[in-house]
């Protein structure tokens, strides 16, 4: 029996402009789901050195069946994007939960801070629960095109929490961590932070473009990001001493995810595992006229685990002579993140990451 064709993932991008070719662009590792999937110890290896380097990398899952529905769904929910953000701003604000400390449901335009100077956002997002998705927690209230389609969530989520878990179970090795260290703290069924993003950055005029999200490190463990058009950025560290780091675009690749290491992750490790600074301005070139969708999903540990260096390997540095690590637990600290971004928060609080807020600027 012919086994059906990969889903190549390139739906979605010919019907927009391309990627400019003269623009500087991040050289991210393009890794192998399948490969890492097989236990490939090379392919771990590359996984290691990118979550110490940089914390960015690309994960091609074209190779692999095991990948293949996700690629089906994220083509899916990008739809669904494009159908949730048409609805009219009072039917969308109905479902911004802000007022009752809840990072879950929509955030409008202009709704949040990109920076430790007040400025506006320039994108609008909606946030699933995973727990409210697998009956873990009380249901939200959601616009009927996110009701109605729930099982493709639930689908989404299964994928995409296998696939990071799989990552960190890579991890965990080269951690020489106790088997099943960091997937025990990250588990499907129990009551965490996690979420889907559906996210939207319209077009802008040139003569008064801003970035859309301001310079800022993830607050999670990892982010798997799905985008057609581009516009993310990141700040690697410079090469010397004496050089100034550049921002450099991250091209979007066909059936590849962009994930990237968030807080957590270097928390966990004491700063061994990197958590870099972003951010989203306008796409370069043509790509600058069409609006930018993106899918993404938040992996967080479990509410109650504990934010701090994690012991049991010899490869995690130890802490040095009087530092004090704050233990907060994590549905705390994201809690502070999330919500000290929203206009009225505590900004110092929303912006203060692992990598802290415009480093080299």
């Amino acid at each position: 029996m012919t086994a059906p064709p990969l889903v190549t993932g390139l739906r979605g991008f010919s019907s927009i402009p391309p990627f400019p070719n003269d623009v500087p662009c991040a050289p991210l590792l393009k890794l192998s789901f399948k490969k890492l999937l097989d236990g490939d110890s090379e392919e771990s290896a590359r996984l290691f050195a990118a979550s110490k380097q940089l914390g960015f990398f690309y994960l091609d899952l074209r190779d692999s069946l095991a990948s293949d529905s996700i690629l089906k769904d994220v083509d899916k929910l990008f739809t669904i994007g494009e159908q949730l953000f048409d609805l009219e701003v009072e039917e969308k604000q109905k479902y911004d939960f802000s007022g009752e400390k809840s990072y879950f449901g929509y955030k409008g335009y202009g709704q949040a801070i990109i920076d430790k100077e007040g400025t506006l956002d320039r994108n609008e997002f909606y946030n699933v629960s995973k727990d409210d998705i697998l009956a873990l927690s009380a249901p939200l209230p959601a616009p009927a095109i996110l009701a109605h389609n729930r099982a493709l969530f639930a689908s989404y989520i299964h994928s995409a929490h296998a696939i990071l878990a799989l990552l960190l179970t890579h991890l965990n090795t080269h951690l020489h961590l106790p088997p099943s260290t960091l997937p025990s703290l990250h588990r499907l069924a129990a009551p965490s932070g996690d979420q889907v993003r559906l996210l939207k950055a319209p077009p802008q005029d040139p003569s008064t473009a801003q970035p859309a999200l301001g310079a800022h490190t993830d607050f999670g463990s990892l982010t798997l990001l799905f985008n057609r058009v581009g516009g993310l950025q990141v700040l690697p560290p410079p090469a010397a001493p004496d050089q100034k780091p550049e921002w450099l675009f991250v091209r979007p690749l066909p059936g590849c995810a962009i994930v990237n290491l968030g807080d957590a992750m270097s928390m966990f490790t004491g700063g061994l595992l990197r958590s870099n600074v972003h951010r989203v301005v306008p796409a370069p070139g043509e790509q600058a006229t069409v609006p930018k969708y993106s899918v993404v999903y938040f992996l967080r540990p479990e509410d109650e685990v504990l934010l701090r260096r994690l012991g049991g390997g010899d490869v995690i540095p130890a802490a040095g002579e009087g530092e004090v690590e704050e233990a907060v637990p994590s549905r705390e600290w994201v809690l502070r993140r999330a919500m000290g971004r929203r206009v009225g928060g505590n900004v110092e609080e929303g912006w203060t990451g692992t990598e802290g807020v415009g480093r080299g600027e």
